[in-house]
């Protein structure tokens, strides 16, 4: 790459060695680490066929990264392009994942009763929940269970600070959902039947 970049587009060695280099390093690393945060996210949410496509790119990337730095150990540029890459992609890897928000989310809230507005605004919006009795530090309260995707996430704690702002939530990622199954096949309920019938 050298000499073509040399010969070619008639920059100086010096020039290529301590600009040109160490911008290719750290646009290459910004790329590759970017890729790697989101293929981690579609790792967690099961996309099989798109992840390891991602990884694909991700590690053809790193290696012509780390074959440049190999070839100029000498260059400190580079060494230091390569650390604002990673640092830098990390960052971009993160703003897209928050942009994509995909998957799905638990929300776990802790409110006092009653809690007969929040409940009919998740109706309404077609969540499903499930209520818990519980006792905080205050008496009685209710823990509700809910499920909601990741884009929706914002409107919902919006709508618990609305009607409770006083309760207390946590939001934890979830893998998978019942709801977003495919419907079981008919063979598949003969062969389950079948596998009970055996156990009995």
């Amino acid at each position: 790459m050298e000499t073509f970049i040399v010969s070619e587009l008639g920059i100086s060695r010096e020039m290529f060695a301590y600009v040109v280099l160490p911008v290719l390093i750290f646009m290459a690393r910004v790329t590759d680490v970017s890729i790697s945060t989101v293929r981690v996210m579609f790792v967690m949410n099961g996309a099989k066929r798109l992840a390891p496509l991602l990884g694909f790119f991700e590690s053809m990337i790193w290696l012509l990264a780390i074959g440049q730095i190999m070839q100029n150990l000498t260059n400190v540029y580079s060494y230091l392009a390569y650390a604002s890459g990673y640092a830098t992609g990390t960052f971009v890897g993160m703003c897209i994942e928050e942009k994509i928000a995909m998957g799905k989310v638990l929300v776990r809230i802790i409110a006092k009763s009653p809690i007969e507005e929040l409940t009919d605004w998740l109706g309404d919006q077609q969540y499903r929940y499930s209520i818990v009795p519980a006792e905080d530090n205050g008496g009685n309260a209710n823990v509700l269970f809910t499920v909601a995707k990741r884009s929706k996430l914002e409107e919902m704690l919006a709508a618990i600070r609305y009607f409770h702002p006083e309760a207390f939530y946590t939001v934890e990622n979830v893998k998978r959902v019942s709801d977003d199954d495919a419907p079981v096949s008919k063979r598949t309920r003969q062969a389950a039947r079948m596998a009970v019938a055996v156990r009995k």
